[in-house]
């Protein structure tokens, strides 16, 4: 059974202890990084990224330049071919995260049970077994658990059971780890009991004094005019601000790893208060007047696209599907105040990413990665809570 991981935890584990960089992890499936950001954020190493997407590994391999990034096809990666490439000691690496495919999971999408994308699921726990790093963290859709993906997890975990300590799937809301979206996913966690400090499902509810961050405070110092004729990559830098000095404010421009970051877009963020993504989209007349009547927290008939509500939280940005899959774009929210849907710019806001990370400068591109990453924010704390039980078992 998952535990459904709720607010209602007095006591914060978030803070690492231990001097950062000394950990190493591989991010499988890594996307831009979502997850490899928390990683870095928390003290972890991001030592290699693995993705077949070559669009999503130039994201990657722009703000992780110091990262090995492999792109490869998860099923035919051996332990052998990480370790060609890593030059890893026996017992170096720390963990292995990632997000394998859900498409075929989804309760979105088709849920196809024959998808050949399921099996990079089972690939995952493959490796893990492999590698046999200390700890391992997965992320997919909450459809993963139901009955009839039972053979799917079963296999899955036959590689890591006896070997890991295996806690319960743990359904988690983004929200409620102070991102500003209702985005929730499951995530399975195990660790080598013998060099990591206990831990329970109780320790990965967050804590109750967690900020609540809504549409309103992600998107305060951004520009709400956007002109849609801005549609080359220079026309998308404009000027950013950020307002408060919470744990999500602090983040957008700051907490940048050792090296981690595009150089480029770090100066200009430094020096000209500059952010890329700030992209136009061109509508006409007749949908930017139906797109005006529509209520905050309400859809347009036709599109389906949600009006965003500055009081409340960003639901699931979808990522749409690539080439390979028909090439057909998300629908993207609608911005709270405008005629318009949302920026590239601002569903990074939205997703919990700083204003320093770099997508691709297409739009298309840029919403799918956006849409399939880990909130930075929520990925952050979680691997905090590991990295701190990691000290502890030294």
């Amino acid at each position: 059974m998952a535990l459904k991981v709720s607010m209602n935890k007095t006591t914060n584990r978030t803070a690492a202890t231990i001097p950062e960089g000394s950990d190493k992890v591989v991010d499988l499936f890594s996307g831009a990084g979502g997850l490899s950001l928390g990683a870095a954020r928390a003290g972890f190493t991001v030592c290699c990224a693995v993705d077949i997407d070559p669009h999503a590994a130039a994201t990657h391999r722009r703000n992780f330049p110091k990262t090995l990034h492999i792109e490869e096809d998860v099923s035919r990666l051996t332990l052998g071919r990480l370790n060609a490439a890593l030059g890893l000691r026996k017992g170096e690496l720390a963990g292995i995260v990632g997000g394998p495919p859900c498409q075929g999971f989804s309760c979105i999408g088709k849920n196809d049970k024959t998808d050949p994308r399921n099996s990079l699921f089972v690939d995952f726990f493959r490796i893990v077994s492999e590698a046999r790093p200390r700890f391992f963290l997965a992320e997919n859709v909450p459809g993963i658990l139901k009955d009839d993906n039972s053979l799917i997890r079963k296999k899955a975990f036959s590689y890591v059971e006896g070997a890991y300590t295996l806690l319960p799937p743990m359904i988690i809301c983004a929200k409620d780890f102070g991102a500003p979206t209702t985005r929730t996913r499951v995530f399975f966690f195990g660790y080598r009991r013998e060099e990591m400090q206990r831990l329970s499902p109780e320790d990965f509810i967050p804590p109750a004094d967690i900020e609540s961050v809504t549409v309103r405070d992600a998107l305060k110092g951004l520009p709400a005019r956007i002109d849609p004729r801005w549609q080359t990559e220079e026309e998308g830098w404009r000027v950013v601000r950020v307002h408060g000095k919470g744990f999500f404010a602090l983040r957008l421009r700051g907490r940048v790893p050792p090296g981690v970051g595009d150089p480029r877009a770090l100066e200009r963020l430094r020096r000209e208060s500059r952010a890329s993504g700030c992209l136009g989209t061109i509508h006409s007349q007749g949908v930017a007047r139906r797109y005006s009547r529509i209520e905050p927290g309400k859809r347009d008939p036709v599109s389906k696209s949600h009006r965003l509500d500055l009081n409340g939280f960003c639901p699931t940005i979808r990522a749409g599907t690539g080439h390979d899959r028909g090439r057909f774009q998300a629908v993207r929210p609608l911005h709270p105040t405008e005629t318009r849907v949302i920026t590239p710019r601002e569903a990074a806001r939205l997703q919990g990413f700083p204003d320093w990370f770099q997508f691709s400068p297409t739009k298309w591109h840029s919403f799918r990665q956006i849409g399939s990453s880990v909130s930075p924010v929520l990925a952050e704390r979680v691997l905090a809570i590991i990295r701190n039980a990691l000290a502890g078992g030294r």
